[in-house]
């Protein structure tokens, strides 16, 4: 759907269908065949640790260059809870907000001096208007931030959270992809309860719980129904919400999902979305 994947030849690499998890054997396997001028590293719905070295590794081994994606957990990377692409990759692209907890923006890291110069020129006067200056300064502020024991401690909650949400779920009998998270976000599969992924995104957000329908391994129903919802804790754990709250979200999320045409049943979790984020204000001591 994307420009890139309208002006390159991408050959795709998936997960293993047991573990739904990304085979490495496989990835050398299809880079030896294909052989590739890049490989991509990086997801925006994978649950678990991505191993980069061995992506640098497969990639050298065919003389292609690496380009790792960031983007959803250039925060954790930023905390050391999960392992950095910077050391292995060519080129390490990402958003500055995610679980960086930026502005929305972006950056592009570059191994090599001359890619840098290459990327610089490719951008500006390239694909990219005038600087936005206090878009600038925010990014500023987030990189800061990132370097502060705070955020290093907001980074092991957010995934301390999105582990215990995922036990909460499947303690409830909902299917996660892979079986659980290593990181912020989790997998839903919702093919064994007869729901799709758009209509739990719909009744979960009537209900005050704020997801986005998303594809599962081996999609039967195609990108714009997706047979799963992906769920992340880097919001709730930003208001102060710890293992406890995520008992409370989990029961709130299964509830809805087992009904989600019943409007008496949206209504009561709607109500108590709201009590639960009274507790937990955007702005403390703001009353808001």
């Amino acid at each position: 759907m994307s420009f890139s994947g309208r002006f390159f030849n991408f050959v795709p690499y998936g997960v293993d269908q047991q573990t739904e998890t990304i085979d490495y054997e496989e990835v050398e396997g299809i880079a030896k065949k294909h052989r590739p001028k890049m490989i991509v590293a990086g997801a925006s719905a994978y649950p678990r640790i991505i191993d980069f070295e061995a992506f640098a590794r497969i990639a050298r081994s065919i003389d292609a260059y690496l380009m790792a994606d960031m983007a959803h957990i250039a925060g954790l990377i930023a905390a050391g809870v999960h392992p950095s692409p910077i050391p292995h990759a060519d080129v390490v692209t990402s958003t500055t907000h995610k679980t960086l907890r930026g502005p929305r923006g972006g950056f592009i890291l570059a191994q090599q001096e001359e890619h840098g110069k290459r990327l610089d020129s490719e951008i500006f006067p390239g694909i990219q208007g005038g600087p936005l200056m206090h878009v600038i300064a925010a990014k500023a502020v987030a990189f800061k931030l990132a370097m502060s024991e705070s955020f290093k401690a907001y980074q092991r909650q957010t995934v301390a959270n999105a582990a215990a949400l995922a036990q909460h779920l499947m303690d409830a009998g909902l299917k996660l992809v892979s079986g659980g998270t290593d990181n912020h976000l989790l997998l839903v599969d919702l093919s064994d309860l007869g729901i799709s992924g758009r209509d739990a995104e719909k009744a979960l957000e009537e209900a005050g719980i704020t997801v986005n329908k998303n594809t599962v391994p081996f999609e039967k129903r195609g990108a714009f129904v997706t047979s799963g919802i992906r769920i992340g804790t880097p919001a709730v754990t930003t208001r102060g919400m710890k293992e406890q709250e995520m008992a409370t979200i989990g029961a709130m999320i299964v509830e809805v999902l087992n009904q989600p045409n019943d409007q008496a049943v949206l209504r009561r979790v709607n109500e108590s979305v709201r009590n639960l984020c009274e507790k937990f204000p955007l702005y403390p001591g703001s009353g808001n």
